[in-house]
């Protein structure tokens, strides 16, 4: 059973179109949700937790439609959005008091653990903490509930290097007992390359993919040639940035089964997002 299972998701604004989303995550792994900015990431967050209203489309939780079954999965779900702010003047127990009661395994006991292991006084108010503060007090009450799925919106975001690395070895311990799963959304895709099994990619409302990590980098190249060598390649790439020694860009694996004169080696994550989007952005512009 699927912890999470998401079909031809769509939401349709004036000036984007979220288009039908579909990818499941089973228990016990990590997906990275990646994409540019505006490319749909937090839209699709929150039309799965029905915090907007999708035009189309089902989500299944833990084998339940959620819609129908909305306020008993919230008890399994721990979720953290970006941008949510809380009453800056309002110390952060007096938050906690109020939020724990929606939750019926609320437990004391793993909430006092996470505020110790960040290292947050609940008696300090919000408007006294750092943006990197404010983010690890919303992840600790998403931690505390007992939840089984995990929807983080940018949860690493403004968190210096040793935090998120902290964080992203507590992601691969919550699901070391292979009964939850997380699904997290991120810019910064050195932090995928240390925890994630999956990677699903959405660009300008669609998806591009949705495999798992290792495989995803290995159906790409970066490829590497010189200006005689381009005209014979450049349609077969995703795309390309010339410079004065040649080319480089991002094939597809299938079409690099000899060297062809060419040097080959695998992409990052950060590559293949780069050289996609330069894709779109060539397209936007010969349709102008």
């Amino acid at each position: 059973m699927d912890m999470l299972k998401v079909e031809n998701l769509r939401k349709q604004y004036p000036q984007f179109l979220l288009n039908d989303v579909s990818f499941s995550l089973e228990p016990g792994y990590i997906m990275g949700f990646i994409g540019s900015n505006g490319a749909g990431k937090t839209t699709t967050l929150k039309s799965i937790l029905g915090l907007v209203h999708p035009d189309g489309g089902d989500v299944t939780i833990l084998g339940q439609d959620y819609r129908k079954n909305e306020l008993a999965l919230k008890q399994q779900i721990g979720f953290m959005m970006g941008g949510v702010d809380y009453y800056e003047k309002t110390r952060m127990g007096k938050i906690t008091n109020v939020y724990k009661r929606f939750y019926t395994q609320w437990s004391d006991e793993i909430y006092k653990s996470y505020m110790r292991r960040f290292d947050l006084d609940e008696n300090k108010k919000i408007t006294e903490l750092s943006h990197g503060m404010r983010v690890k007090y919303a992840l600790t009450l998403a931690l505390s509930h007992q939840a089984k799925l995990f929807i983080l919106d940018e949860p690493t975001s403004g968190l210096d290097p040793v935090a998120r690395d902290d964080l992203l070895e507590l992601f691969q311990t919550l699901i070391e007992d292979g009964d939850k799963s997380i699904l997290f959304s991120t810019h910064i895709t050195s932090d995928l390359d240390k925890c994630a099994d999956y990677i699903t990619y959405i660009q300008n409302g669609r998806i591009i993919a949705s495999d798992a990590k290792d495989d995803l980098i290995g159906a790409y190249r970066i490829v590497k040639g010189t200006k005689d060598q381009l005209p014979a390649w450049q349609s077969r790439m995703v795309s390309h940035k010339a410079h004065s020694f040649g080319f480089t860009g991002l094939i597809e694996a299938q079409y690099v089964t000899g060297s062809h004169g060419l040097t080959a080696e695998l992409p990052t994550l950060e590559e293949i997002m780069i050289y996609h989007a330069k894709k779109e952005a060539n397209h936007e512009t010969a349709a102008i």
